[in-house]
């Protein structure tokens, strides 16, 4: 998946003691992360929703998304603490994809019909994915 291999290039750059580039991806990833939530939870997860299928686990799922968005908010990039709290949420972000990965997402083939499948289609249409930009390139270390 494109947003774990920007996490490891965060990564790499946190383990290699440079702070700002890896802040600098780390901006990076957290945008791509923002696009990625919206079209999940206006696709799939509504779809999920809307068949009445699976909705304890989307709700802790989007929980988690939730949960993102807040520790992304109350980063401090000077703080001496953020390589610690920038590895915590990238750890997370792992279980959390391996969760959507193994569980929901084989799930949802196996369960939504074809009006599921609209929905997504639907949320997809109105959000491409972050990998269609033109601009967008695999992020390098620097």
């Amino acid at each position: 998946m494109a947003l774990m291999g920007q996490a490891h290039f965060v990564r790499q750059e946190l383990g290699s003691g440079n702070h700002a580039a890896a802040m600098r991806l780390l901006a990076e990833l957290v945008a791509h992360l923002d696009r990625h939530v919206q079209r999940e939870e206006t696709g799939i997860f509504r779809a999920m929703r809307t068949s009445g299928e699976f909705l304890d686990e989307v709700d802790a799922l989007e929980g988690e998304h939730r949960g993102f968005a807040a520790v992304v908010a109350a980063l401090d990039p000077d703080s001496p603490d953020s390589v610690v709290d920038v590895t915590h949420l990238l750890d997370d972000l792992d279980v959390h994809v391996e969760r959507e990965d193994l569980g929901i997402f084989p799930v949802s083939v196996v369960t939504l019909g074809a009006d599921g499948w609209a929905i997504v289609d639907e949320a997809h249409t109105r959000s491409p994915s972050f990998l269609l930009d033109a601009a967008t390139a695999t992020p390098t270390p620097s």
